[in-house]
């Protein structure tokens, strides 16, 4: 019998007071089916449409202050370590693998100006991350489980 998969991510999503989050959700819809020529295998199909895809190479040291995602987009770190800090406080450090989807916009800045989040490279070596941007509307925390 087949364990149908469970994989985590981190969604940075944005409340009602226009505060960035990150939350800790799992992809789980998935179905088994065979794409053609290939045997059957697990698939979700998180989202259908319009995207674009963008390799990044952070430098060892890089900062990005704070700022909102240019569009919801997914983030899966290919080498390398990344970070992310969201307006209340929260810290999460991803490597190869692990994956984050950025939604932060439309956030109010706070009292000292932040707005969206902060993110920069950790350890000693670049992080080489691939981003895939949608063409769709913010949602809700956690929508593609």
């Amino acid at each position: 019998m087949d364990i149908r998969p469970r994989i985590p991510y981190w969604h940075v999503w944005v409340d009602a007071n226009g505060v960035s989050h990150q939350k800790r959700c799992h992809l789980e819809r998935f179905t088994m089916k065979a794409m053609p020529g290939a045997a059957p295998q697990w698939q979700d199909e998180v989202q259908r449409g319009v995207a674009t895809v963008n390799l990044s190479v952070l430098p060892v040291g890089w900062v990005g202050e704070w700022h909102e995602n240019p569009k919801p987009q997914w983030i899966v770190p290919l080498s390398g370590r990344w970070y992310v800090v969201t307006m209340d406080g929260e810290r999460v450090e991803m490597g190869p693998g692990e994956i984050s989807f950025g939604e932060d916009q439309g956030c109010r800045p706070d009292a000292r100006g932040r707005r969206g989040h902060l993110s920069g490279t950790a350890g000693d070596e670049p992080a080489v991350l691939i981003l895939v941007q949608l063409d769709e509307a913010r949602g809700d925390p956690c929508r593609f489980a």
